[in-house]
């Protein structure tokens, strides 16, 4: 088999598969396991954020991934460190230091990960034509979010398993939404006795919590998390929060005294949405109750029981606001721990929903998740080993001194610079996604917040339906048949049809704040057409920025050009919230609109090969 001519559908699938796992894991995995070990959620914010370092830097370095070696060795030496940094993680997490040694691995992998994405993507565009580019630019896309979706639900679901596997029986209780009863309060004091049981377990009362869909006051959800809060840290079940960050954050500084307070309430009082600001639930919130949770057995001295609760079927409109993680010990086994569920205030239909709480080692499971990840990853690098084509451009620089090598360094970013039509091209970096950079933030804001602001109300559970089933679709659809047109017409003819389609799709959230519709399903017509829109959109953007990589230092080049689509989502989405709240929604909405403008006006400005792109 001549590997030259090897079947772009072998190895586009998996190398972008590979690609999409190290991201998920650092990003959404590393955070999730650090919570089920008890991590505080300030420490988890602060030092996980650090993790996206590497994707945001990685043009500085990308020169040196196109001078040194080829794309190809890259690529399987990174998959090669992904896997022996995942391999490194489980062996360091059950160790008694493993935040900081798991954290420095995972930091690790970042590097490589983002080094990886920059050899795939030169890799890409150099054993594909432009035809070919075109027509995979979608299933690329497709399969990396299969591996996002992978490591948000399979991994997790796994971890879990062995959770279960290594630990007691686990609590099992419900809760349902009536509109008619609601179970009694009873909290469990200290003198009741627990049941006699020859095996260790938990159990719960009630077994099932009917509450009433009847929104409560602010002061009696209070009252309930201040006694169960108090009582679980008094017994130590959980651990007392340090509030001092918040203390430091209602600090006012100079930059909102002098710029953004008097910016805002001038856009507030001049282009801001009139509504009436009087809550219609009258400041009422969702209805709590309370689930006691006891310890059948004493555990033994200086060992801990951790009982780890969360969903796991049913209405996601009911939820734990406290208690999630508690700590049974020999010294408060006798006591009773609180767990704390509370319904959407938006709900107001009869739903049920089913909770668990597991107690196995959690250290033991995580670790061995992190194993059965680390040989799949082994696993792809051989196959991409053999599998991955020879492309005759994919060579190594013919310098080897380290002053040719800084030399080359310098002319990549000052080549990229002095491309012709540079002017053109950042512009359309920087503007092409200006729109959907706003509306990507506070699209699920918009569908969650209460009518008499500006949403559409719904509850937690429809959003899920919403964006996790529908906006999936119908982006991944919108991609693949993006990828499809641009290798029929290339990019040039579909430039403008697809920079008008992560446009004007936009409307769709206006006619939704507009006229705020309530039925569900036309809600979900409206996002699957703006999501559509994007994922047809974004083809061209992708195309393009493979094509004006294109050159000596093609790889370094489309790096620099990711890094340049970043700050084009990110500039946009740092101030969107804050403009959103000046403005309101309906006139937020009317703004992304207005973002269009210069999303198209850049259009005429681009030179593009009408042959580039065709089959």
């Amino acid at each position: 088999m001549n590997k030259n001519n090897t079947s772009p559908w072998a190895w586009i699938p998996t190398l972008y598969f590979a690609q999409g796992l190290p991201y998920v894991v650092a990003m959404t995995v590393s955070v999730i396991m650090y919570k089920r070990m008890g991590i505080s959620n300030t420490d988890i914010a602060l030092y996980t954020s650090w993790l996206y370092l590497p994707w945001v830097i990685k043009p500085f370095w990308s020169p040196f991934v196109d001078l040194l070696k080829t794309k190809r060795w890259w690529i399987v030496t990174m998959q090669f460190l992904v896997g022996a940094g995942l391999a490194g993680v489980a062996f360091l997490i059950p160790m008694p230091f493993f935040f900081q040694a798991t954290l420095a691995v995972l930091w690790l992998i970042a590097f490589s990960s983002a080094t990886y994405d920059i050899a795939a993507d030169g890799f890409y565009m150099l054993a594909l034509d432009s035809s070919q580019q075109s027509f995979f630019v979608g299933i690329r896309s497709t399969f990396y979010r299969l591996a996002m979706i992978t490591g948000q639900g399979l991994l997790i679901i796994i971890a879990g398993g062995l959770e279960t596997w290594t630990g007691l029986e686990p609590l099992k209780f419900q809760v349902s939404s009536s509109q008619n009863q609601q179970t009694e309060l009873v909290l469990a004091d200290q003198s009741q006795k627990v049941p006699a049981t020859k095996e260790m377990t938990f159990v719960a009362y009630p077994e099932n919590l009917i509450l009433n869909v009847n929104n409560i006051t602010a002061d009696s959800l209070k009252k309930i998390q201040k006694f169960a809060t108090q009582k679980n840290i008094e017994n130590c079940f959980v651990a007392d929060e340090n509030k001092s960050s918040e203390d430091k954050n209602k600090k006012s500084t100079w930059w909102v005294k002098n710029v953004s307070a008097p910016l805002g309430h001038y856009i507030k009082t001049h282009f801001g949405e009139k509504r009436d600001t009087v809550s219609a639930t009258g400041g009422k919130v969702g209805n709590a109750g309370v689930i006691v949770v006891r310890i059948t057995q004493k555990p033994e001295n200086g060992k801990q029981v951790v009982l780890n609760t969360g969903f796991i079927s049913g209405d996601k409109s009911i939820s734990i606001i406290n208690g999630e993680r508690i700590v049974f010990t020999s010294e408060n086994w006798d006591k009773p721990a609180y767990v704390i569920v509370q319904l959407d205030h938006k709900l107001k239909s009869e739903v049920n929903t089913q909770f668990k709480g597991v107690s196995g080692n959690i250290k033991l499971a995580w670790s061995i998740t992190f194993f059965i990840l680390a040989g799949f990853v082994i696993i792809l690098m051989v196959y991409h080993r053999f599998i991955l084509p020879y492309p005759a451009t994919d060579k190594a620089s013919t310098t080897h001194t380290a002053s040719d090598i800084l030399k080359e360094f310098g002319n990549t970013f000052v080549s990229f610079i002095q491309k012709p039509g540079i002017g053109t091209a950042l512009a359309f970096f920087l503007l092409y996604r200006l729109g959907e950079a706003m509306l990507v933030k506070m699209a699920s804001p918009f569908l969650l917040d209460a009518r008499e602001v500006g949403g559409l109300g719904l509850t937690t559970g429809e959003v899920g339906i919403v964006y996790g089933t529908v906006g999936i679709v119908s982006l991944t659809l919108g991609g693949i048949v993006g990828g499809i047109a641009a290798s029929r017409k290339g990019l040039k003819f579909w430039i403008w049809p697809m920079a008008l389609c992560i446009t004007l799709p936009h409307l769709a959230f206006l006619y939704l704040s507009w006229f705020m519709p309530e039925n569900f399903l036309l809600i979900n017509a409206a996002v699957a057409i703006e999501q559509f829109g994007y994922g047809f959109g974004f083809t061209s953007y992708m195309l393009f920025m493979i094509y004006f990589a294109e050159g000596e230092h093609k790889t370094a080049h489309f790096a620099i050009s990711t890094g340049l689509m970043a700050l084009g989502m990110m500039l946009p989405g740092m101030i969107a919230g804050w403009l959103q709240d000046m403005l309101g929604y309906n006139h937020f909405f009317i703004f992304v609109m207005i973002c269009a403008i210069p999303t198209l006006s850049v259009i005429p400005f681009l030179k593009i090969d009408e042959k580039y792109g065709k089959k």
